[in-house]
């Protein structure tokens, strides 16, 4: 049945022209009374319109729809308990920045809205023109230019406002963000009041949040029907609340429309042009550099350049400080835990599997501290309106550009945040290819394998090769999209508004906060998730045993070369038979120790007759001159290495041979004949199947796999000089393995979060494509460096 009567809501500032237009609406025929339980006058007319009788209320003028005046409460009680069919807003065109930030009000309500830009003259006087398609397709509802005083426009205004009432839309709340610790806060009570089946359906839950941290009285008190839940909201508010005072120094309410007229500021920027120009503030004037359409990508480049710089620069000695403690942690725990499963799964398990991800603490902590400083500044919210010219042309909205950032699109972020960051996407299409190359970014999870691999086989040049892998995986996310947008995604493009907040200095204790939260959530990381999935990949690695028979031939074979060693001749002399042989082991071992405990070995009153062998095989090894003649000591040092060389070499066969026997092994043993391809090996394999889990575990299991490999794991050298000494790894393989590992399966948090954002069907998508992608790609990178000689 067609709707005959309509009601309309007519708001706008003060000043707006909002009482002109309302008396040129329905002239004589108003009413003058007061809203109920208040003072405040009420106006209220009828009218008649291409058949529909119209009731027009007029709002009390206002700047926003907080609890701080009467006028505010009235209008805001009217709207959620009256719910008129259309709300116009009177917008001052002349004064737009200001005017919005009611209309964003009325957006983040959800109420079917209509714009009446009025003033437009006066705009025009002023050098100011408005795009009203541009404006309209922005905000997402009818805009229409008005002069009220002339009485003009506003028959088109009533038709746009007819059109939207008979629509019958339900009111549809915008999603606006405000900064990742906000977002955080509304997401979870949101979740809070959802549970809760009491709850007034009339309130919007995100609105209800964002008055809750705003400390709206009036919304506090409504929600103190429920006592749980209000205890409950005003925990997380008051944590929120405080964070935000103790990093930005400001009041979340301040914060709060900061960003609202950030994002009105993004709109402007697109919607309105000035002939006339105006006085510019602080941050529009830094802007006309950093946002500059030729300068600002150059500067952006720099800066992030910068960044890689300073981070590897100055977390290199720190790094190198770290791995010598667990160098020497191993050698101690070594020294006094005896051979067996123990010390196996503490040295090689605990120490080089948790201790390879906790050796880039201090790498992961000023990359943090370098994106702190970018997002308290503002700057970060700079980098991705630029971004956002480049994403419409690859098929993704302007608002992916946060996504991708969140997901470590400077480096060190994660994917899941980065995947609930997609529910600011209005359209479906958009936010599911946004959800699909959200995984190629490369998260802090990516970074510890990549210092790892960089600090190996590219040491010179550590900066310029984060700074390549990261828009490597910025081309490549851009081009899935680009893809999956022109095949099964395919659909328009929508508007996209970017919030400019203003430029502020960072404080050093927000940075430093800022810094330690992310840092500590990598810590805490390792010391459970990683810590727990070392130890089931170590048990992996290490059961089941080799066969007795084989372990049998190994020892036979190092018996073998004893017994030989101990055939020599001069050895003879020295070295009468095995236990004397297992005494030079140890007196050697003993020496060793020492020197690499104090740098030096004092043995005043050693007379044991064995020192001045152990002295000529430490000479030796270390490629001193032993002495003009060499003596009997000298050439039994000499032998000694050649049996200790030997020995190594069994030793290794046999760890070899008995992590191919375990478990991971064999998985990775099945995996070769694909990998081979690629450059990867068994272990390597192991390692990126514990990756699915989690990427920090790839290191963890590298570090464990060639720790097991080796044949005195307490003794070898940290991951990249393991990696580095190996025979089957070289630039080319580690290049491979970084696209590799850039560009497959999305880690298991992340591809539950892409299930619940959209569906299990994608989730799986994902895991597909990325897998092929990552293969395709890292095969035609290893074949064609192959061809070119560089994998030699």
């Amino acid at each position: 049945m067609k709707k005959q009567k309509i009601t309309i809501a007519l708001s706008g500032n003060p000043n707006s022209g909002k009482t002109t237009a309302f008396n040129a609406l329905t002239g004589a025929r108003q009413h003058i009374a007061n809203y109920p339980g208040v003072t405040v006058e009420k106006k209220y007319g009828r009218l008649v319109h291409k058949g529909y009788d119209i009731d027009v209320v007029d709002l009390p003028g206002t700047y926003s729809l907080t609890a701080y005046s009467l006028e505010e409460l009235v209008a805001r009680d009217f709207l959620v308990n009256e719910r008129p069919d259309v709300v116009v807003d009177i917008v001052d065109a002349s004064n737009l920045d200001r005017n919005l930030y009611l209309a964003l009000l009325f957006k983040e309500m959800g109420v079917p809205l209509v714009i009446a830009l009025n003033m437009v003259d006066v705009a025009q006087i002023r050098g100011i023109e408005v795009d009203v398609d541009v404006l309209s397709t922005l905000l997402d509802v009818p805009v229409v230019p008005t002069v009220a005083r002339a009485n003009k426009g506003l028959d088109e205004v009533l038709d746009r406002a007819i059109e939207v009432a008979l629509s019958e839309r339900k009111w549809k709340p915008v999603i606006i963000s405000y900064g990742a610790d906000i977002d955080e806060s509304l997401e979870k009570i949101e979740d809070v009041i959802k549970k809760r089946n009491g709850y007034d359906t009339k309130y919007p839950p995100r609105w209800l949040g964002l008055k809750c941290l705003e400390g709206d009285t009036q919304i506090l008190d409504i929600m103190q029907a429920d006592p749980d839940m209000s205890s409950e909201i005003t925990e997380i508010c008051s944590k929120t609340n405080k964070h935000i005072m103790r990093t930005l120094e400001e009041e979340t309410e301040g914060i709060i429309a900061d960003h609202r007229y950030g994002y009105i500021a993004g709109i402007t920027k697109k919607a309105v042009k000035r002939k006339i120009q105006s006085r510019l503030n602080l941050s529009d004037r830094i802007d006309k550099i950093l946002t500059n359409r030729m300068m600002g990508p150059l500067i952006m480049m720099v800066i992030l350049y910068v960044i890689y710089e300073f981070t590897f620069t100055v977390s290199e000695d720190p790094v190198n400080r770290l791995e010598e403690v667990f160098a020497l942690l191993k050698g101690s725990v070594s020294s006094f835990i005896p051979e067996g499963y123990l010390k196996s799964l503490i040295v090689s398990g605990v120490i080089d599997g948790v201790g390879s991800v906790l050796g880039f603490v201090p790498l992961i902590m000023f990359m943090f501290f370098s994106i702190a400083i970018m997002e308290d500044s503002g700057y970060m919210a700079r980098v991705a309106y630029m971004l956002d010219r480049v994403l419409r042309w690859f098929g993704l909205h302007g608002n992916s550009v946060m996504a991708l950032i969140i997901s470590g699109g400077i480096s060190g972020g994660c994917a899941v945040p980065g995947v609930m960051a997609t529910r600011t996407l209005r359209d479906p299409k958009e936010r599911i290819a946004t959800l699909l190359v959200v995984p190629f970014m490369n998260c802090g999870a990516k970074l510890p394998i990549f210092a790892v691999l960089i600090a190996a086989f590219f040491t010179g040049n550590k900066a310029r090769m984060m700074f390549i892998f990261t828009l490597l995986s910025w081309a490549f996310a851009l081009f899935a999209a680009k893809m999956i947008r022109s095949t099964l995604l395919r659909g328009p493009k929508t508007p996209f508004v970017m919030e400019l907040p203003p430029y502020r200095l960072p404080t050093l204790k927000g940075l430093l906060i800022h810094t330690w939260e992310r840092t500590w959530q990598y810590v805490k990381k390792a010391g459970t998730i990683i810590l727990g999935l070392s130890i089931i990949l170590w048990a992996m690695m290490t059961f089941p045993r080799l066969p007795e028979q084989e372990i049998r031939s190994f020892d036979a074979e190092r018996g073998r070369v004893r017994a030989s060693f101990l055939a020599i001749p001069e050895v003879k002399s020295l070295i009468r038979d095995e236990k004397t042989l297992q005494a030079l082991d140890t007196l050697l071992h003993e020496y060793q120790e020492t020197v690499r405990r104090d740098g030096v070995h004092k043995d005043e009153g050693d007379d044991h007759p064995l020192k001045p062998v152990v002295r000529s095989i430490l000479s030796l090894k270390e490629n001193k001159k032993v002495g003009d003649k060499e003596g009997i000591e000298q050439r039994v040092a000499l032998s000694y290495l050649i049996l200790e060389k030997e020995m190594n070499a069994i030793n290794g066969r046999e760890q070899e041979a008995q992590l191919k026997a375990t478990i991971a092994g064999r998985v990775g043993q099945k995996l070769e004949p694909l990998t081979r391809r690629i450059g990867f090996d068994y272990r390597t394999n192991i390692a990126l199947v514990g990756g699915f889990a989690a990427k920090e575990v790839i290191v963890s299991t590298l570090g464990t796999a060639y720790s097991l490999g080796e044949s005195a794991p307490e003794k070898s050298g940290f991951l990249s000089e393991r990696l580095k000494k190996d025979p089957g790894w070289n630039p080319l393989t580690a290049f491979t393995l970084i696209i590799f590992i850039m560009l497959y399966v999305p880690c298991f948090v992340t591809l539950i979060s892409i299930g619940r954002e959209s569906s299990w069907g994608w989730a799986g998508f994902s895991m597909i494509f990325n897998l092929f992608s990552a293969y395709l790609v890292s095969l035609v990178v290893y074949q064609v460096g192959l061809s070119l000689g560089l994998g030699i």
